[in-house]
């Protein structure tokens, strides 16, 4: 029953993000926001609504071990697992933006991060307010000083919508959200204890893998396509906004206080270094692409932090 309610809870949280994206593009649009802004801000924040609610959840129910491994987790399996299976399928072009702002954004956001808990092993509302503050000032020097073309934004087909549909396709995609939330925060602590494992070890393992179904699904299917819509900056981009959005906003709700030291002294660890290993991959041995080599060596990397979380 257990594994059922995980189940349902991700699939649940994917339709609901899903359904909640399609909302808030459309509802964009009718306010005559740029299409640029909303690439980069109300996107973004949509298709990371499950990392955003389950974290919440997972602090205001009293498990702040899931609410940080999620985000930790989710930011390692972007990297070593989706992006990994990736490469394998197809080779991947690296935009000149990965050098300039990307890579050493994600890099400093991750340190960020890891410097907080190491101080006093807690994200308080402070904090938080500094990280979200971080992610708003980035957002605000992409906008303005990066050359980006509105045309270069891809958004969902479904964006020409009237009101009623938009409400309603907002109201569902938060149901979804909050009860698939419930149900994979319950399955997940339920297996934890069954099993005899943390609440830490199910955070940055399934539950960090399934709130990242949505971008797993979607890279893939643009791998497969050979489309170059989905770039190395997707998942980047991803990871920063899990870092100074989801932890962010969280924390300023409700503190997320460390229970596990393993998130810190093994964890973080692999997140950071997973996040510099890029840069050597970008740059051999062939400069600006990512090969199926890369590939297979990072996802046999994710592989082997799976079973060690687990050993």
């Amino acid at each position: 029953m257990d594994f059922l309610f995980i189940i349902l809870g991700l699939g649940l949280l994917v339709l609901g993000g899903d359904w909640l994206l399609k909302a808030a593009v459309g509802m964009s649009l009718r306010l005559n926001i740029s299409k640029i802004i909303i690439g980069m801000t109300v996107v973004s924040s949509a298709t990371s609504a499950p990392e955003l609610i389950v974290s919440l959840k997972s602090a205001l129910d009293g498990f702040p071990d899931i609410a940080l491994g999620n985000v930790i987790g989710s930011n390692i399996a972007n990297i070593g697992f989706i992006l990994g299976l990736v490469m394998i399928i197809s080779e991947m072009k690296v935009d000149q933006s990965f050098y300039k702002t990307d890579w050493p954004v994600m890099l400093m956001a991750s340190g960020l991060l890891f410097g907080i808990l190491l101080y006093d092993g807690e994200i308080g509302r402070f904090e938080g307010v500094v990280l979200l503050l971080s992610l708003v000032g980035f957002i605000i020097y992409l906008i303005k000083y990066q050359n980006i073309s509105p045309n270069s934004i891809d958004l969902p087909d479904e964006i020409q919508m009237k009101i009623p549909l938009i409400l309603w396709f907002l109201a569902i995609g938060c149901g979804a959200l909050y009860f698939g939330s419930e149900l994979l925060i319950k399955g997940a602590v339920n297996v934890a204890e069954q099993f005899g494992v943390s609440d830490r070890v199910i955070g940055v393992t399934v539950v960090a893998v399934g709130t990242s179904i949505p971008e797993l699904a979607a890279s893939l299917i643009a791998a497969i396509k050979k489309e170059s819509s989905i770039s190395i900056g997707n998942i980047i981009g991803s990871n920063i906004f899990n870092i100074l959005g989801v932890l962010g906003l969280t924390a300023i709700i409700h503190p997320i206080k460390l229970v596990d030291t393993r998130i810190i002294t093994f964890d973080i660890y692999w997140m950071l270094g997973f996040a510099f290993i890029l840069l050597p991959l970008v740059l051999m041995p062939k400069k600006g692409f990512l090969d199926r080599k890369a590939g297979i060596l990072l996802l046999l990397s994710y592989i082997l932090f799976v079973y060690l979380t687990f050993a």
